[in-house]
């Protein structure tokens, strides 16, 4: 079963967000624009810019702003600058040509230093949702994006929950996860009807907050 496909992250996003039970695990979300970039890194100090439409970290870049220094990271490779302005002529140059969304920069748990998330797989069989994997995601070494295919490594979800965080909120984050999924699902198909699959990427911050990065309706 494959069903609808829906590229644009935006549009997935803005949906989740009227949804007061959701909107709390959505990192703030917005158009790339520079002053939208400029005012977000004064806010959160580190920001993920992404491709609206695109998967597996492609065009994927972290920027960040640390005691006036402006950093950008595309895959192993920091570009430094002491002004915004330098920065965005070069990062601009370094994206590829599409529109982009900027999204408010998460520190995740790690295992040995590495950042980990999660994808939740669902999918419609018969009329009824089911999950078909729950699994962790760790980063590469010296990498931020933990997709497979950038040399990122699969584990159990329940392995990576023990792994990265303290015991007693491991069965309770594994619960969270799932109930936000079943609740995105029932949003995500009321709007957008004759989806067969969906691909919840979640990332759980150093304090044990889940968050939702994006959804997928073609996850690998």
């Amino acid at each position: 079963m494959t069903g609808r496909q829906l590229a644009n992250k935006w549009l997935k996003t803005e949906v989740l967000l009227q949804d007061s039970r959701i909107a709390a695990h959505i990192p703030q979300t917005k158009m790339y624009t520079a002053a939208n970039l400029e005012k977000m890194l004064q806010r959160f100090g580190m920001v993920v810019i992404k491709p609206i439409r695109g998967g597996g970290g492609y065009g994927v870049i972290r920027v960040k702003l640390s005691a006036g220094i402006y950093t950008f990271t595309n895959l192993q490779k920091n570009h430094i600058y002491r002004s915004y302005n330098l920065m965005i002529k070069a990062l601009n140059k370094v994206k590829v040509n599409r529109p982009y969304i900027i999204q408010q920069g998460i520190h995740l748990s790690t295992i040995g230093g590495r950042p980990l998330d999660y994808r939740v797989k669902v999918v419609k069989e018969n009329g009824v949702w089911e999950t078909r994997a729950v699994v962790g995601r760790l980063a590469r070494p010296g990498l931020f994006v933990t997709n497979l295919c950038k040399g990122g490594t699969m584990l159990q979800g329940r392995t990576a929950l023990q792994q990265s965080l303290p015991k007693h909120m491991v069965q309770k984050k594994r619960t969270e996860m799932r109930n936000l999924t079943r609740i995105c699902t029932g949003l995500l198909e009321n709007k957008f009807p004759g989806l067969g699959q969906l691909g919840f990427d979640y990332g759980i911050d150093r304090k044990g907050r889940v968050w939702i990065f994006e959804v997928n309706t073609r996850p690998q």
